[in-house]
């Protein structure tokens, strides 16, 4: 069984920084490409970042371009967000996912496993 659990959110004022990490368990982690999504109150989820399977090529969505950095410990099944300059217009539940196939790194289809997501909430 494939389990993705996000960690590391929380309450941090507006310039402030989180680490986000994912745990993957239930499936061979150093052959997915892996992606953070976030989803606001009452707006669709949207992409955040993704990294490939090697960690050798990222993508980020142009909102938070130069602000947050994605990475990934394969030996450790693990991905990470730091996430700096925090705005609160970053507040979201941010979501790990996990995808096995080819695919667009930057659609929610491509993407075959999900996480439960964990809470960002950015204070002005």
């Amino acid at each position: 069984q494939v389990q993705l659990v996000e960690s590391g959110g929380g309450l941090v004022q507006a310039g402030g920084s989180l680490r986000l990490s994912c745990a993957a368990s239930g499936l061979t982690f150093s052959l997915y490409a892996m992606g953070w999504f976030r989803q606001a109150p009452g707006k669709e989820r949207e992409f955040v970042a993704a990294i490939s399977s090697s960690g050798g090529t990222t993508y980020y969505a142009d909102s938070i371009k130069g602000r947050f950095t994605i990475s990934r410990d394969n030996a450790k099944n693990t991905v990470f967000l730091q996430t700096n300059s925090l705005k609160p217009e970053d507040t979201a539940v941010y979501y790990c996912a996990a995808r096995g196939r080819a695919g667009a790194p930057r659609s929610p289809g491509s993407y075959d496993y999900w996480g439960q997501g964990t809470q960002v909430t950015v204070s002005s």
